[in-house]
């Protein structure tokens, strides 16, 4: 077996454990938004009208990911490795979600599509090195 040599990397990961709790911080608020104001101005268009789905479905599908990924977040900090397993797989698909909001939010959703692929990245290339920072 061979040794594996700890970087600075490490920070990386670090990072983007902090980022998957930011992340779903946000993906809750934006969740309640959707619940509790289904016709705020933020689910419109540029021409005015409401996007194309039911928002209050997405905001039960944003809230309940929020808190996956969340969750996925502190424990990808204490160098899970199920965690980490999670984190791609819910980066991925919190990347997907996001994009639902494009046409509202165009920038937003760039910047957290940017921000998914990043934890993406940072997991997959130097995520074995967290667990042997944490022994």
């Amino acid at each position: 077996m061979s040794e594996t040599r700890v970087t600075g990397w490490v920070g990386w990961v670090l990072f983007a454990s902090i980022l998957l709790i930011i992340e779903g911080a946000f993906d809750i608020f934006f969740g309640f938004i959707a619940l509790l104001a289904p016709d705020s101005a933020y689910f419109r268009g540029s021409n005015g009208a409401l996007v194309g789905y039911d928002v209050q479905a997405w905001g039960w599908w944003t809230l309940i990911l929020g808190v996956i990924v969340l969750l996925t977040g502190v424990f990808l900090l204490r160098g899970a490795l199920w965690a980490r397993l999670l984190a791609v797989i819910v980066a991925g698909v919190n990347a997907v979600t996001n994009l639902l909001a494009f046409p509202t939010q165009p920038i937003w959703s760039v910047a957290l599509v940017t921000m998914n692929l990043l934890i993406v990245y940072a997991v997959t290339v130097h995520g074995g090195e967290l667990k042997r920072d944490a022994e």
